[in-house]
């Protein structure tokens, strides 16, 4: 589906990635560690080409990313990103409208299946009620929400998702994971998620990429991956890791 072959990312003669290499696989969840100014969020700007690899090379379906247009790409890939405050006063169903625009409609001729399709994706993301809201009024959390929606609303089958709980509460944290694993799991789709909480992704995360320093420190399983040695090297704390009684799942305590 996607794979990225020894990228390297180059800016202003800094190195930000180097060698990179990873394989996203139909109905797979990957979930992106790593400290601050790891290349965590390079890595995803470079996999919808918001972002050019110095060398390497990525391919999507096979075919070089190069290769597509802008819209093609958007057609196939949604993003939901770190920051995503909204100037403009666009309703919450318009924003997330725009959304199905990639797949051929025109501003003002959105068809039935278009508008079912965003109030879908805004019940899913618990914004019925929010509908002819003006987006420039709504909280960060309620943004990170709607732009969720607008990626949902795309039914694009991969989903590069970067700190997308950072503004959320826990019940809103819950909601998004289980809406992603929803659709790898029934649509045939795939997500990449950067994460600072390990718990999390240890729970919902098929495999795991920890980066460190620009480059892949180690990738694998969450139990292969979340080991005292990695989470010491890669963020230099100290943890005790058990089983959470409840999922079988690695658990992570940092030690103070």
């Amino acid at each position: 589906m996607l794979t990225v072959r020894k990228i390297d990312v180059v800016f202003d003669g800094r190195v930000i990635l180097s060698d990179v290499s990873i394989e996203l696989c139909e109905g797979e969840i990957i979930a992106l560690l790593g400290p601050n100014g790891a290349g965590k969020t390079t890595l995803v700007r470079a996999l919808n080409r918001a972002v050019s690899a110095s060398s390497g090379e990525i391919l999507l379906d096979g075919r070089r990313i190069g290769e597509y247009s802008r819209r093609e790409i958007a057609q196939q890939i949604a993003v939901v990103a770190q920051e995503n405050e909204t100037k403009f006063p666009v309703t919450v169903l318009e924003f997330v409208l725009a959304g199905r625009f990639v797949l051929g409609g025109a501003f003002g001729w959105e068809t039935d299946n278009d508008i079912a399709t965003a109030r879908l994706a805004l019940k899913d993301c618990d914004l019925s009620d929010f509908a002819d809201r003006l987006m420039n009024e709504l909280s960060g959390g309620e943004r990170q929400r709607v732009v969720l929606a607008r990626a949902l609303a795309t039914e694009a089958k991969i989903l590069l998702l970067d700190e997308p709980t950072a503004n959320l509460d826990l019940a809103h944290q819950a909601m998004m994971f289980r809406l992603v694993c929803k659709r790898c799991r029934s649509a045939s789709a795939s997500a990449v998620v950067i994460t600072h909480d390990l718990n999390l992704a240890a729970e919902f995360a098929d495999r795991v990429i920890l980066l460190k320093g620009g480059r892949v420190h180690a990738i694998g399983a969450p139990a292969e991956v979340l080991t005292a040695d990695n989470i010491d090297s890669a963020f230099g704390v100290k943890v005790l890791l058990d089983e959470n009684p409840v999922s079988r799942n690695v658990r992570v305590t940092t030690l103070f």
